[in-house]
């Protein structure tokens, strides 16, 4: 397996990268409410991301039209930003990679439109702690199986599904690098976790069952027995003394706080 390790000086610049996913992330969830369009948000990204002279990393890779995958409610991932308006009660994932000077960032934020159900706050708070969760067994000395097994479990203790099909991976001068990073797996199994592996965690975590169903458009996946998913993804340094995250959901929690058409889950 060709893993790229990355230097001090190559993780600072993925996380410039990272940190300016974050920096979109919280732009467009100033403008998520009932009545938007997430083609209208694709393109507040789009514009912002050009205004810092970056690029947007999803926007044409393998034939992907849109900057942002935006995924609603039952889509689990890569959903193709439309004229389809948000209505309240909505779950919204969003997730984006940009590339600056090279190096590709890439993050996800799952966000509840207005009122919504107890359900989905609860999808979204476990989602968000299963990414959590995982993060915390990146270590030198561990394997990517405590990763990937601290997720499943977190998940399936609160009755929900993992999805098995898509996972996370390796990210620097590529958007997608070796290792395959899974949501689900054994403790004490898969490669050996060492400073300057630089991963995308991201846990796809289903409300029913884990089963997806992939559609003829190429890209948009939605849960098999159309109950919500939430999506949520940090980009992570292995580091001597443990982990880094280099993406930050704090600039978006604090756009989520300013917007009264988003639901705080962190409150």
């Amino acid at each position: 397996m060709d893993i790229k390790y990355k230097t001090a000086e190559e993780i600072e610049s993925i996380r410039v990268s990272s940190l300016l996913v974050s920096e979109t992330l919280a732009h467009v969830a100033q403008f998520i409410k009932p009545g938007v369009t997430t083609l209208e948000l694709d393109k507040s990204a789009e514009d912002f991301i050009k205004s810092k002279n970056a690029i947007a990393a999803f926007k044409g890779f393998k034939g992907f039209p849109g900057t942002l995958c935006i995924s609603v409610n039952a889509e689990v991932v890569h959903g193709i930003p439309t004229k389809r308006v948000v209505r309240d009660g909505d779950v919204l994932s969003v997730d984006c990679g940009v590339i600056q000077n090279g190096w590709y960032g890439d993050s996800a934020y799952t966000f509840g439109v207005g009122q919504i159900d107890q359900s989905d706050i609860q999808l979204l708070q476990v989602t968000q702690q299963c990414l959590m969760q995982g993060i915390a067994k990146v270590k030198v000395g561990n394997r990517m199986g405590d990763v990937s097994s601290a997720i499943q479990e977190y998940a399936e203790l609160h009755k929900m599904g993992v999805v098995r099909e898509l996972i996370g991976h390796g990210i620097g001068r590529n958007l997608h690098e070796k290792p395959d990073v899974p949501n689900y797996g054994s403790r004490g199994q898969g490669i050996n976790l060492k400073a300057g592996l630089v991963i995308a965690i991201e846990p796809m975590i289903n409300k029913g069952k884990r089963g997806i169903k992939f559609h003829d458009d190429g890209w948009t996946v939605t849960t098999i027995d159309m109950k919500n998913s939430a999506h949520f993804e940090h980009t992570v340094a292995v580091t001597q003394n443990g982990y880094d995250v280099l993406s930050s959901f704090e600039p978006i929690q604090s756009a989520i706080e300013k917007n009264i058409n988003i639901y705080n889950i962190n409150v």
